[in-house]
């Protein structure tokens, strides 16, 4: 199913290279990342948690709220949407049609497999049951782009993955091996700040893994200057993230009760 979404003309432009995508994280609650894809005048945004710093931001760019991306219905990544809407009234919700009970909101409605156009590029919607049902990611490529990019909510983190709250170990394993089919400079654009937790317990189950040992101490380095450790790559997680590693459903199994048991 292809889509297309009526996208404002901007009054004044703002130029970035063809080849970049311009993707900014604002960092609210405890954890979550909501992150604002621009594109000259225009904004889209990934799972709004709250409203106040979200719309600071925007009006402080001069930036036209076009769209909100929806990842799954929990109250800390649609908690702002209807409150953004507001104040941009023409603004799209795109979410899940399974999820237009918990999503009522949503004025766009898509299904696994949706193609649709936004800010000069094409989205895929990729069906990612586990961490809830009906969870989707956004799969996001543009002509002479360098690399693609992903939003995969909490689906996949920073050397982890989403708890199973709806979903099956199956489920899980199987979207995860969704996304890792995906090209491997393929930028991930997670909604929560875990990553440096994540391979503290990775490295409690491999302790002599270099890989995994040199990506603590950058992501260690970045946040002690404040700086989030994301976007992390398709490439980088097949690397260090035992979720992504493990061979079989029995093994993500161990790995997922594991780390639900585990304390820092």
């Amino acid at each position: 199913m292809k889509l297309t979404l009526p996208i404002p003309v901007p009054e004044k432009r703002m130029f970035h290279k063809k080849s970049e995508f311009n993707i900014h994280p604002i960092t609210v609650l405890q954890d979550n990342i909501v992150w604002v894809w621009v594109h000259n005048c225009n904004a889209v945004v990934i799972d709004p948690s709250i409203s106040s710093p979200v719309k600071e931001w925007l009006l402080n760019k001069r930036l036209s709220l076009i769209a909100i991306l929806q990842t799954h219905h929990h109250d800390d990544h649609i908690g702002g949407t209807q409150e953004l809407t507001k104040r941009w009234p023409d603004a799209k919700v795109i979410a899940s049609k399974k999820e237009l009970k918990r999503i009522p909101f949503q004025t766009v409605s898509v299904e696994d497999n949706d193609i649709f156009n936004l800010l000069d590029s094409k989205i895929k919607v990729i069906e990612v049951h586990g961490h809830t049902n009906n969870h989707i990611a956004f799969y996001i490529s543009k002509k002479n782009s360098k690399y693609n990019i992903l939003f995969p909510g909490d689906t996949i983190f920073g050397g982890g993955c989403g708890r199973l709250l709806e979903g099956t170990p199956s489920q899980m394993f199987t979207s995860l091996n969704k996304l890792n089919s995906l090209p491997e400079n393929t930028k991930i654009y997670s909604a929560h700040e875990y990553t440096e937790n994540n391979l503290k317990w990775a490295l409690s189950l491999n302790s002599n893994d270099i890989s995994i040992i040199k990506r603590l101490k950058i992501v260690q380095s970045k946040r002690k200057n404040g700086l989030t450790s994301l976007p992390s790559t398709i490439s980088e997680e097949r690397k260090t993230n035992l979720f992504l590693r493990a061979k079989s459903i029995e093994e993500f199994t161990k790995l997922r009760r594991h780390k639900d048991n585990w304390k820092c």
